[in-house]
C-alpha cells in the first residue's frame, strides 16, 4: 500500500532508502544534506529495526564505514555536502575500484549560489572522474524512487552509485507517493571475488580494466533508463537537454505542454545516442543544467549547442524559472512570447547573519581581539563553523577561512614563514573532523602558534548534531602530545573575559605550541535541553 506524504527532497531520498532495505546510514552534517541523516534517525521503523544511523567524524570516515557495510552484503548510504566530497575523495574514487558488494549510495548535495558554502563545485565531475554512475532527481518523487533504483543499479554492476541533489530540491517540499512498509534488509554475505577489495597494484590493474568495461555497460544502461527520455516536439527550431531540477524549470514555462523536443537527463553517464538523436532533430539545442556546464562541455564542439558557455544562462548561482525563461526567449529571438511571471512579493529587509546573543564564541572573540591589540601585526586563521561569523562586524577578527581544519595548518605555515602572533581558532566539531592531524604537525615541530578550540559542545552551524569530541578534547590534545602546561581550559563567559584575555596573552607569548579550550554550550542546544527536562 502506498501513502502520499509532503517531504523535503532530502527526506524523500532518506525514506526511499529506508523502504528499500537500508541497513546503515553514515554522514557528517553539512547544508544542504543534513536532513537526510536526521530523517533516518527520526524514523520510528528504522529505530525499531536497529538500523545504524550515527554521525561520523568526517565524510571520509563516513564513506569508508558505508563501504565496509556494503562489503558485508548490507545496503548502505553515505550523505554529505559537495565540499564534503573533497574530504571523502580518496575512498570515493577508490570505491569504484573495489566495487560494492551490496547496494551503496553516495549522496552529494551541491550548493549552487553558495548559500552556506565556500564554492559551487559540481559533484558530477567527481563521478565522471571516478567512473561512477550518477542519479540526479528532478523532483521529490524521483528522489524517493531513485533510492531503490540506485541500490538495484549498484548491485547489478557491483559499484557505488552517486545521487546528486541541489539545494533547491533538498530544501523544498513536494508530494511523494511512498510505500507504507519498510522492505527487508539484505542477508549478510561477503563478496564472491575478494581480489578487487585489496588495491595492490597487481589487483588494481585487473580491476581497472573491469571498471572501464562496466562504465561502457553503464552508458548503455543510461540509454534505457526510466529517468532519461527524449520527447519529440512540433517545433524543431529549438531543442532542450534538461537535467535534474532544470527540467522542472523548463516545464513550468509551458503549462500547456512543451512544443519543442526535449531530452531529460537524470541518470549518467550522459546517454550519447539520445543526445545524437536530439541534435539531429533540432536546429539549436539549449542545455539547461543546475551547477556547472557539465553536459554542455561534452558538447562544446557542436556549433548548434547553447547554454551557459555561450552566455544564454548564467555561469554562477542557481538556475531560476526566470533565468530559464529569459534564455528561451533570447534563443527564439522574440518569436515566442512566454507568459509573464507572477509578481514577486516585496521581501522583508535582509538580515545579515550574526552570532546568537549569549553565544560563547562572542566572548572568545571579544577577549581575543582585546589581547591581540598588544601586538603589531597579529593574524588569526579561522575555520568552518558558526564562529566563521567572527569575520563580520563587530568583531572583524578573522584573516583567513579556507576549509575544514585549515586554521591550524595555515597558522603553522604562517609561523614557519616568521609570522607572530599566529592564532588559529577552530570549533570542537571541526577539530575532530580534520583539525587533529594539523595539530599533530604543529606538536611535532613545537610550532609557535596558539590554537583556540571554541567548544560549544555540539555541531552548532548545522542545527545541533552530536559533536564527536564532546567531553574528550583535553584527552585528545594530551594524547596527541600537547604539553600539559600549555593546554588551558576556561569557560566562555562574560565574567571570564579578562581572565581569558590574560590567558591568551600568556600563551601567545609562549615560544611554542599552546592550546586553549574555551567551553560553553551552544545557547540554542542549551535551550532545547532545558525544554526537554521540563517535559
Amino acid at each position: 500500500m502506498k501513502l502520499k506524504r509532503l517531504l523535503l527532497g532530502d527526506e524523500a531520498l532518506a525514506l526511499g532508502a529506508i523502504n528499500a532495505g537500508l541497513s546503515g546510514a553514515y554522514a557528517y552534517p553539512g547544508t544542504p544534506s543534513t536532513e537526510i541523516m536526521e530523517f533516518v534517525q527520526g524514523h520510528s521503523g528504522a529505530r525499531q529495526r536497529g538500523l545504524h544511523a550515527r554521525w561520523s567524524s568526517n565524510e571520509k570516515t563516513a564513506l569508508e564505514s558505508a563501504l565496509g557495510m556494503s562489503f558485508c552484503g548490507k545496503r548502505s548510504m553515505v550523505s554529505m555536502k559537495h565540499v564534503g566530497l573533497n574530504v571523502a575523495a580518496d575512498p570515493f574514487v577508490n570505491s569504484a575500484m573495489t566495487g560494492a558488494n551490496a547496494g551503496m549510495l553516495v549522496i552529494s548535495a551541491d550548493d549552487p549560489s553558495m548559500h552556506s558554502s565556500q564554492n559551487e563545485q559540481d559533484s558530477r565531475f567527481y563521478a565522471d572522474f571516478a567512473l561512477v554512475p550518477v542519479l540526479e532527481p528532478s523532483n521529490q518523487q524521483e528522489a524517493y524512487d531513485m533510492a531503490a533504483y540506485g541500490f538495484a543499479l549498484s548491485e547489478k554492476f557491483r559499484i557505488p552509485v552517486m545521487v546528486r541533489l541541489v539545494t533547491r530540491l533538498s530544501h523544498s517540499r513536494g508530494e511523494v507517493e511512498a510505500e507504507e512498509e519498510m522492505g527487508p534488509e539484505n542477508e549478510f554475505h561477503y563478496p564472491a571475488e575478494k581480489r578487487s577489495w585489496v588495491l595492490m597494484p597487481g589487483n588494481s590493474r585487473v580491476r581497472y580494466k573491469e571498471l572501464v568495461k562496466i562504465y561502457d555497460d553503464l552508458r548503455e544502461e543510461a540509454e534505457t533508463s526510466p529517468f532519461n527520455f527524449l520527447k519529440p516536439g512540433s517545433d524543431n527550431r529549438l531543442g532542450f537537454i534538461a537535467s535534474g531540477i532544470g527540467y522542472n524549470y523548463l516545464m513550468e514555462l509551458f503549462p500547456e505542454g512543451l512544443p519543442f523536443p526535449v531530452l531529460k537527463i537524470s541518470q549518467y553517464p550522459v546517454p550519447e545516442k539520445k543526445v545524437a538523436e536530439l541534435l539531429e532533430m533540432a536546429d539549436k539545442v539549449m542545455v539547461i543544467e543546475e551547477g556547472q556546464p557539465f553536459i554542455e562541455k561534452m558538447l562544446k564542439n557542436e556549433a548548434k549547442v547553447i547554454g551557459k558557455l555561450s552566455g544564454y544562462l548564467p555561469r554562477t548561482g542557481e538556475l531560476t524559472p526566470d533565468s530559464v525563461r529569459e534564455a528561451v526567449e533570447k534563443a527564439l529571438q522574440g518569436t515566442l512570447t512566454l507568459p509573464e511571471p507572477e509578481a514577486v512579493p516585496e521581501m522583508v529587509m535582509p538580515r545579515p547573519p550574526a552570532l546568537c546573543q549569549g553565544c560563547g564564541h562572542r566572548d572568545v572573540y571579544s577577549a581575543m581581539t582585546e589581547a591581540l591589540k598588544e601586538f603589531e601585526s597579529p593574524k588569526v586563521f579561522g575555520d568552518i563553523g558558526c564562529y566563521t561569523l567572527g569575520y563580520l562586524k563587530p568583531f572583524n577578527a578573522i584573516d583567513t577561512v579556507l576549509d575544514m581544519g585549515a586554521s591550524i595548518t595555515m597558522a603553522k605555515g604562517a609561523a614557519d614563514a616568521g609570522q607572530h602572533p599566529a592564532v588559529a581558532i577552530i570549533g570542537d566539531s571541526t577539530f575532530t573532523h580534520s583539525g587533529m592531524t594539523g595539530l599533530l604537525d604543529a606538536i611535532n615541530e613545537d610550532s609557535p602558534i596558539t590554537v583556540i578550540i571554541s567548544d560549544n559542545l555540539t555541531t552548532g552551524m548545522t542545527g545541533g548534531q552530536d559533536s564527536q569530541g564532546t567531553g574528550k578534547l583535553e584527552q585528545i590534545c594530551l594524547g596527541l602530545g600537547v604539553a600539559p602546561e600549555h593546554l588551558r581550559t576556561i569557560g566562555s563567559l562574560p565574567n571570564n573575559r579578562e581572565e581569558m584575555k590574560k590567558m591568551m596573552l600568556e600563551e601567545i607569548n609562549h615560544k611554542g605550541l599552546s592550546v586553549i579550550i574555551s567551553r560553553r554550550e551552544c545557547i540554542q542546544t542549551a535551550r532545547r535541553h532545558a525544554a526537554k527536562k521540563k517535559q
